[in-house]
């Protein structure tokens, strides 16, 4: 019997391949867009938990370290093709903390 193919990710902190299940999806969710194709709202960027959200995404190891040296190499930033504000990586590493907490 063939085993399971497990999917692996490169961490944008770290570099490293690791398997899907134990990184933290990064999302940047779709630009809103009128008929004529002009952007209304750009997409928000939020912590994908469960994998399932729609959009680019992204991936960070469950630590701070991590997401530090994504955010002090801009690679969030060079994989949603967009500046990202200070107060998302804070909403950011509040919420992996917070996330860390919950057992």
């Amino acid at each position: 019997m063939r085993q399971k193919k497990i999917p692996m990710r490169k961490c944008t902190g770290c570099g490293e391949m690791k398997q899907k299940n134990t990184l933290i999806r990064v999302v940047k969710s779709p630009d809103l867009k009128d008929e004529d194709g002009n952007i209304l709202q750009k997409g928000e960027i939020s912590l994908d938990l469960t994998g399932k959200k729609a959009g680019r995404g992204a991936y960070v190891c469950n630590n701070m370290l991590c997401l530090n040296a994504a955010k002090k190499a801009k690679r969030l930033e060079r994989a949603f093709s967009c500046k990202i504000p200070e107060e998302v990586y804070a909403k950011l590493a509040e919420e992996l903390a917070a996330e860390k907490n919950v057992p």
